[in-house]
């Protein structure tokens, strides 16, 4: 919603293939719970890199000993910006100053509800994940459809690096546990495939090395440069993805369950995925969410925008110490 943001946007005209849709950029308001979350239910945090654009909320206390500013560019080469895209905010995370080795990466529709330790998120020195396999299957015309692109460029590139029968066998147990529950029955058959089909995607915070980063940055540097001029989400493009994939595919991670968290699409299954939404926060069913935004007419975005502040506040009601 900054004006100086939107002014510095209109410059510039998104081509007819990229996704420049609004619920990529308005603002729910959710933000202070983010950090509420952080503070209260993961107060081992050492660092939090907050990147922006260049706004800065006016709630927030810049003095938080815990707290790095940071903006694109601050860290994201010359060359790329401005950008109104995730993707090259997101692929030149490892460059951000400061940085640790292990880090996990928050989009800013992904919040923690309840209490969660280290080992969420790392395991001896692996970030968690799971190895869950599916099949991206493109909807010519969907609303999502370069999105699914996106995810089939993914794939291609983690095909051209690794072989899937050669991780598999290098550790199955990690694509093969009890942890992923009912996904097995989809694992077992693609495990059989001749390549990576595609990875499922839930759509939670994901914990990364920075040095995967700069190794797929070394071999992959085309396609990321290629992404990184893009100033709007282009069907041309990978996205961080690629880096869990490349992580999953190395068999570099400590396998997790499926179930820490869920993620809420109501353009996949209706509006009444934001009740069922506030009924997951409000209940702290999981360890993390992930609220998608959806396309609600503006008095469907104000009421459930309103629905999810209130299912926020009846677990995170205290003020921060990031906010003033």
């Amino acid at each position: 919603n900054d004006p100086e943001w939107q002014a510095e946007k209109a410059k510039y005209a998104p081509p007819s293939d990229s996704d420049d849709r609004i619920e990529r950029y308005r603002d729910w308001g959710l933000l202070p719970y983010w950090f509420r979350g952080v503070e209260k239910f993961a107060p081992w945090v050492n660092k939090i890199h907050f990147v922006t654009w260049g706004h800065i909320p006016k709630w927030l206390n810049t003095e938080h000993p815990k707290l790095n500013i940071v903006r694109h560019q601050d860290y994201i080469p010359e060359k790329y910006l401005p950008t109104f895209s995730s993707n090259p905010i997101e692929l030149n995370l490892h460059r951000i100053k400061g940085l640790s080795e292990n880090f996990v990466y928050f989009n800013d529709d992904t919040f923690i509800i309840s209490p969660v330790s280290k080992n969420v998120f790392f395991k001896n020195d692996l970030p968690c994940d799971s190895a869950v396999l599916t099949v991206h299957c493109l909807v010519k015309g969907s609303k999502g459809e370069i999105v699914q692109k996106i995810s089939i460029n993914d794939a291609s590139i983690i095909n051209a690096n690794f072989n899937i029968h050669d991780t598999f066998r290098s550790a199955p147990l990690k694509w093969l546990t009890l942890k992923y529950g009912l996904k097995l029955s989809r694992q077992i058959p693609l495990l059989f495939c001749s390549g990576f089909s595609g990875f499922y995607q839930i759509h939670l915070p994901n914990s990364f090395k920075k040095s995967t980063l700069k190794e797929v940055w070394e071999k992959e540097y085309d396609i990321l440069d290629n992404t990184c001029m893009h100033k709007f989400r282009n069907e041309e493009d990978v996205n961080q993805w690629i880096f869990r994939q490349w992580q999953l595919a190395k068999n570099d991670f400590h396998t997790r369950s499926i179930n820490i968290g869920k993620c809420f699409s109501p353009d996949r299954y209706g509006i009444n995925e934001y009740k069922t939404a506030s009924e997951y926060i409000r209940r702290q069913k999981g360890k993390m969410i992930c609220i998608n935004d959806g396309s609600l007419t503006n008095e469907e975005f104000l009421n459930n925008s309103a629905l999810m502040r209130s299912s926020f506040e009846s677990i995170l009601p205290i003020k921060s110490d990031f906010e003033v």
